[in-house]
């Protein structure tokens, strides 16, 4: 009996999730207009249309600079888009589908890339946050275990 496996999501797949994904608090999807703006903004060239096309997978063979200016306006890494196991960022834009707020959702991305230690900072600092106004701690994950360590 062989194991059939799953293929990888396609770029425009991945592409497509970003954008249902990421988006500001209280509104919808980014435009392609704003997300194209944005990366030319940051020195790469880069049109509407041509963020639409690769969403759509008309084009689907970006270059270095374009997967980077993706990555760096939806907040992931440029291997999001390259690497077959996408869980760990799977798992974040899952959490971040979950809590919407624009500010949750920047302190989480911005953490992202925190060490243990740093990332034991943080939460020792959100839970005397909580402490302060009075809300109960929360110290696991919905499975249970410490989502820190």
């Amino acid at each position: 009996m062989t194991e059939q496996r799953e293929a990888a999501p396609s770029l425009a797949e991945r592409l497509d999730r970003l954008f249902r994904t990421v988006h500001p608090g209280g509104r919808g999807e980014y435009t392609y207009e704003e997300v194209a703006a944005a990366i030319r903004d940051q020195g790469t060239m880069i049109s509407h249309t041509y963020v639409w096309q690769l969403r759509k997978g008309i084009r689907d063979n970006p270059t270095k600079r374009h997967l980077e200016g993706l990555a760096q306006f939806f907040g992931v890494p440029a291997s999001y888009f390259l690497d077959e196991d996408t869980s760990e960022v799977d798992a974040q834009l899952e959490l971040l589908t979950a809590l919407r707020g624009s500010q949750v959702r920047t302190m989480a991305l911005r953490a992202a890339d925190l060490s243990p230690q740093g990332l034991a900072a943080i939460q020792a600092m959100v839970e005397h946050a909580r402490s302060l106004e009075g809300l109960p701690a929360e110290s696991t994950d919905s499975t249970g275990t410490d989502p820190i360590r």
